[in-house]
């Protein structure tokens, strides 16, 4: 006997997360649960092995693109990802940062289940992975391997300043929340009395301003990366 594929929701509306879990459950072949934001989707993801994921693009605290990205650096999960953002562009970022299927709100839910199965069809083996290095000027960040560089020059960080690096890198000109970095490193959001945060871009602050790149931090909003003349 077969047995039932497990599939993890992550939609911040309760009461279509409940019923594509319902409509999931009503066959034999499924087992589902539902979580309801971007820090728990992510935690719950990577606390147990699931089958394939359903993902909201549009959460609180972490956004469903940064958790399939993170979830993409340690696993190869087939994702459908499910919005109503319907523009090409948002479809293209989805399927880039790997996605295995973009269904469009509103849906029927006998559609996303028939996508369910067909992708579970066809899935065999180790898929692609996310693009591997992100850069800007000389400071390249390589995303599998877990280091940076400027230009030929190593960059000696921890792992948890490798991320905050990683992220703020990616999202250079916008403001990243203390939320979305505390979500990405902890899989939750940040409590008001947190300094340990702080503490770690302090640290990766100073390392970067040897090279002329630093983080400025904007008042009661989060951090932000600004690049500057990395050749000094």
């Amino acid at each position: 006997m077969q047995r039932r594929r497990s599939i993890l929701v992550i939609d911040d509306d309760v009461e279509l997360a409940a019923l594509i879990v319902r409509q999931l459950e009503s066959s034999d072949d499924f087992h589902a649960r539902a979580v309801h934001d971007g820090p728990a989707g992510l935690a719950a993801a990577l606390a147990a092995p699931f089958d394939l994921i359903i993902l909201d693009v549009m959460l609180p605290h972490l956004d469903g693109f940064e958790v399939l990205r993170q979830l993409r650096l340690r696993s190869q999960v087939p994702v459908i990802l499910l919005t109503a953002r319907t523009a090409p562009a948002d479809r293209v970022a989805g399927l880039t940062t790997g996605a295995d299927d973009y269904l469009p709100k509103p849906f029927w839910p006998d559609e996303l289940v028939a996508r369910v199965r067909a992708i579970l069809r066809r899935v065999e083996g180790v898929q692609e992975h996310a693009p591997e290095t992100v850069s800007f000027d000389r400071l390249r960040v390589s995303l599998h391997a877990r280091r940076a560089h400027i230009g030929d020059d190593p960059i000696d960080l921890t792992d948890t300043e490798f991320h905050i690096l990683d992220l703020l890198l990616r999202s250079r000109g916008r403001i990243v929340s203390r939320d979305e970095l505390t979500a990405v490193l902890h899989q939750r959001t940040a409590s008001p009395f947190e300094r340990s945060l702080d503490v770690h871009v302090s640290r990766l602050r100073k390392k970067l301003r040897a090279y002329g790149a630093c983080i400025r931090g904007i008042r009661n909003e989060g951090y932000m990366f600004i690049a500057g003349d990395s050749r000094s």
